[in-house]
């Protein structure tokens, strides 16, 4: 989608309009604990259930810029879609929700390492959130919308595949700008990296983790896979967690972005606070290098918090 034309068609962005995230919204159960688990018996935690999901998260972390209209399209179950609606409207997004007669609210258990590291295992448990289809989608969902973001788990199903072939072949139409975060390299492993990239042809932002990046490219340097990437995609932006950022654009890395300093309590929602903020920057006409340092901001402000979403003094 190199070229589009329309609010925000540069990779760079135009101000105005929505971003509209399509993607995963689930319920975290977060449990921290210290040091290895103990197998067979108890291992002492602190537990708390909040609202997640990587394409909510995003939404939400987004929405937090001032004057950023947010819309969020995602599927749950009857069983908790008022609380999710709420918790998102809260945070300031237009939750656009779809209700699964069938499929409860996917779950995630969210094991924290409370070490210095605060690393983080997810055990998830999709349920309705990778069953949004085409039969979901309208064309009447990019009006007013500038830039429009998938979630990397849409991939890792048939029916959203086929939901983001309809999503990304209605933003071509409108010269709506299309960025994707990959999400998980372990389900990217599993969906097998050709048939990812073939997914995602003709998409203007792609936003890997370094982990992701080097697995796409088959490169064992972020740097070098950043550069190979933007080969295909017009703005790749390579998060690195504590090791910043990097903006690659036509084949080169244009900016090397340095993390901002952080205590880690809890690494969930670094990722998606990053590509929240970097969006909303972007769509805000932003130049890509600034955003990516308004994502690192984000990331930064992420870890020291419990739970993938901005809190109020977040």
């Amino acid at each position: 989608m190199s070229g589009a034309s329309g609010p925000g068609g540069a990779p760079g962005g135009a101000p105005g309009g929505a971003l509209l995230v399509v993607g995963d919204v689930v319920t975290d159960v977060v449990a921290r604990h210290h040091g290895p688990l103990a197998s067979g018996t108890d291992t002492a935690a602190v537990v708390r259930t909040v609202p997640g999901g990587a394409g909510a998260n995003v939404a939400c972390w987004a929405a937090r810029r001032d004057g950023t209209e947010v819309r969020l399209l995602g599927k749950v179950g009857m069983d908790s879609a008022a609380w999710h609606e709420r918790e998102l409207a809260a945070s300031g997004v237009r939750p656009l929700l779809v209700i699964d007669p069938e499929a409860p609210t996917g779950t995630v258990i969210c094991l924290v390492d409370t070490g210095a590291s605060a690393e983080r295992t997810f055990l998830t448990d999709s349920g309705a959130s990778m069953r949004l289809a085409p039969g979901d989608w309208s064309e009447s969902l990019l009006d007013g919308v500038a830039r429009l973001h998938l979630s990397g788990y849409l991939f890792f199903s048939e029916p959203s595949r086929a939901l983001v072939a309809v999503a990304v072949e209605s933003a071509r139409a409108r010269g709506v700008p299309v960025s994707v975060d990959p999400a998980s390299a372990g389900f990217l492993a599993e969906l097998g990296v050709a048939r990812f990239l073939a997914l995602t042809e003709g998409i203007d932002v792609l936003l890997p983790s370094r982990d992701e990046a080097c697995l796409l490219t088959g490169l064992p340097d972020p740097a070098d896979a950043a550069a190979k990437l933007s080969r295909h995609v017009p703005l790749v932006v390579v998060k690195q967690g504590g090791a910043g950022a990097l903006v690659a654009r036509s084949g080169k890395v244009r900016a090397q972005v340095p993390s901002v300093p952080a205590t880690p309590v809890d690494t969930t929602g670094a990722g998606d606070a990053f590509t929240g903020a970097f969006l909303a920057a972007l769509l805000a006409g932003t130049r890509p290098e600034e955003a990516a340092e308004e994502g690192c901001r984000a990331g930064a402000r992420a870890v020291e918090q419990v739970g993938g979403r901005p809190t109020t003094n977040a």
